[in-house]
């Protein structure tokens, strides 16, 4: 086949030779619910997006409801209400707060509970539990009425006659998916709707910019040298992963083949087949490095026992849970962790935390956001290049999904911070790039 003939072939799904998009569509707000799409070599068409339905939920039936707590994550106050409900949270800003109400049976006319005085509820997080004193008793069942709204992932398709087409995603509380191009069609971009929404807004546009991350060059350091040459001389190579929940994983549906480090070394294992690799995890969810520092002798968690015992030839580490660390503490409690790494021999490699979900990040928005706005990762980026540790910037990749057409957050399983197997891939990713 011509070289002429490979790219009309190409450009016909879309793609470049370099694997990004051939002339990316334009999408424009044209309306309330209404996108103007235009693309190169197609009549420009305006799609109409259905607008995003409260769900009501009648007389939902709740046993054995718990005291409310509000000292606890928003998600953790109470009973969670199911139609918010994500994997093990639930899903912030669905509920609509003006239609909760919480009767003593089934039926309409069953008398209402009291908020403030029999229950409280967190209205943003969809978590409500009883209150000592009032009259809802620690056996009794309560049913729960309510609307709620769901996030949506629509996606703008060029159908193989040549019509731009919306084809509307599955509503979920958390992590919804967008649908997939047929045969011949080009996936143009998504429309993501994050909830109960009063008009779409440009920022809910996410036409597809690039198809995948653009690799850089490996920039050549110390620590990714010796590791190569450890892998190519045979000697066993003992890796430890070690983090929080995105590490330990156990929320994943496979979570053994699922996990950023078994995604690593699999591929690790296929670049270096002669190598002799030995993978262990030391996973502590909800927590950080300070956490693990401060475990007593014997403690599961034992910082020296558990890391530094186990003598490990190459530590990763993954900590989202330090990301409230400023860059003068990275460098204080990193260059401590460093000093322990090197008396024992091994050799380092940091994971840049993915984004979490935008209010925790003073995010307003999920795309134009290619710099991660934390002092966090600029004080890890710092450190990295100042002590020659390795670095695999996975932040990079999350900042550049809206360039995809994905909205970040939607891989959080969680609706906060649990990236799905994709989300974990790229973890991988940032990883084997420093090993090209």
């Amino acid at each position: 086949m011509s070289s002429r003939l490979v790219r009309t072939f190409l450009i016909g799904c879309g793609l470049t030779l370099a694997g990004l998009a051939e002339t990316p569509a334009n999408f424009t707000v044209s309306g309330d619910w209404a996108v103007h799409v235009s693309a190169a070599g197609v009549r420009a068409q305006t799609v109409h997006v259905t607008p995003p339905a409260m769900v009501t939920v009648s007389a939902e039936r709740y046993t054995n409801v718990p005291v409310y707590n509000p000292k606890g994550g928003g998600w953790m106050r109470g009973s969670q209400l199911s139609g918010v409900k994500a994997q093990e949270t639930t899903s912030p800003g669905l509920l609509d707060a003006d239609s909760f109400v919480l009767r003593t049976g089934p039926e309409p006319d069953s008398p209402a509970l009291k908020k403030g005085v029999d229950y409280e509820i967190d209205l943003h997080w969809g978590t409500f539990g009883r209150l000592e004193g009032g009259g809802m008793k620690p056996d009794q069942t309560v049913y729960a009425t309510y609307k709620h709204a769901q996030k949506r992932l629509d996606a703008v398709i060029l159908a193989a006659d040549g019509k731009i087409v919306l084809r509307q995603g599955t509503p979920h509380a958390a992590a919804p998916a967008p649908p997939q191009p047929g045969p011949n069609e080009r996936h143009l971009g998504n429309i993501y709707l994050p909830g109960f929404i009063a008009r779409l807004e440009p920022e809910h546009l996410f036409p597809i910019l690039e198809h995948s991350y653009p690799e850089q060059p490996p920039v050549e350091n110390a620590t990714v040298q010796r590791i190569v040459k450890r892998l190519n001389s045979k000697q066993p190579v003992r890796i430890l992963a070690w983090g929080d929940s995105v590490t330990d994983g156990v929320y994943l549906p496979d979570r053994f083949n699922q996990r950023w480090q078994e995604q690593f070394v699999a591929r690790l294992r296929e670049k270096f087949p002669q190598a002799k690799i030995e993978l262990l995890t030391q996973a502590w969810g909800g927590r950080n490095t300070n956490s693990y520092l401060n475990e007593p002798p014997g403690s599961p968690h034992n910082y020296r026992e558990t890391v530094l015992g186990v003598k490990p030839d190459v530590v990763i580490s993954e900590f989202v849970n330090d990301a409230g660390l400023k860059p003068a503490q990275v460098e204080e409690r990193y260059t401590r962790l460093l000093a322990d790494f090197k008396e024992i021999g091994a050799e380092w490699i940091i994971l840049t935390p993915h984004y979490v979900r935008p209010d925790w990040m003073n995010l307003t928005r999920e795309r134009d956001i290619d710099d991660d706005p934390r002092p966090y990762v600029q004080g890890l980026r710092r450190f990295a290049a100042t002590h020659d540790v390795a670095l695999a910037d996975a932040s990079l990749r999350y900042g550049r999904l809206w360039r995809q057409g994905i909205p970040y957050n939607t891989l959080m399983l969680n609706a906060i911070n649990h990236p799905n197997a994709f989300g974990m891939k790229l973890f991988a990713d940032a990883l084997m790039a420093l090993f090209r």
